[in-house]
């Protein structure tokens, strides 16, 4: 068995926890209040800036062309690209760069980036690559969920949001970072397994935590 399913097992119940989450549910049925949407815009902005050093460290930590490429190819999609629906949400919303700037990370938020930049220094590539799995995953498979909710694709303030995930963009780049979890880790021991499967539960435990605070508007 393929370790990304190995280590969706072990998640599933998690993740499954995300669909019932009231923020996800809120915008599925559009009922999701818009500040509460505006402050979650503005703190995922603030993860997404490291997040995606992330990535632009897995081009050090590469030894193949390709996957320097493919790292590099993906910091690209996420400013460029994944970016660009927080960038047009804050047109919507009056954000501007200075609410950015002045705006402090949540706590959930800093412990979550932390912990994955912590994991991606300090481990392989392998550890690298897990750490950044849940996110891209988890929210490809809400996006993909929710746009088969009848009208919910076609809100007129949300559907961008689920367009956005359960986009065949998004779908490619979510299935790059899996195919290659699972190139680098096909002679894997149990013992690096259970390393692997522990950064993946934690970083799932993060995006409910992230959920949570962006419901509750990080009180």
């Amino acid at each position: 068995m393929k370790t990304s399913i190995k280590l969706y097992d072990s998640v599933k119940d998690i993740w499954d926890s995300y669909y019932q989450h009231p923020f996800i549910k809120g915008i599925a049925d559009g009922s999701l209040e818009i500040d509460k949407f505006k402050f979650y815009m503005i703190q995922d902005y603030i993860y997404l800036l490291d997040y995606v050093k992330i990535y632009a460290l897995g081009v050090v930590k590469s030894n193949e062309e390709s996957t320097m490429r493919g790292f590099s190819k993906m910091v690209d999609n996420i400013l460029n690209g994944e970016m660009n629906i927080h960038r047009t949400y804050m047109k919507r919303l009056g954000i501007g760069k200075k609410d950015i700037e002045n705006t402090r990370a949540s706590i959930e938020n800093i412990s979550y980036t932390n912990y994955m930049l912590s994991v991606s220094q300090m481990g392989d590539l392998m550890d690298l690559t897990t750490s950044l799995l849940a996110c891209m995953w988890s929210y490809y498979l809400i996006g993909k969920k929710l746009s088969k909710i009848d009208g919910a694709a076609q809100h007129e303030f949300y559907g961008q949001w689920i367009n956005g995930y359960a986009s065949e963009d998004y779908e490619r780049e979510t299935e790059w970072i899996i195919d290659l979890l699972d190139h680098l880790t096909e002679d894997i021991s149990e013992k690096k397994f259970k390393k692997l499967k522990e950064i993946f539960i934690n970083t799932s435990e993060y995006e409910r935590m992230f959920w949570n605070m962006a419901y509750k508007k990080g009180m």
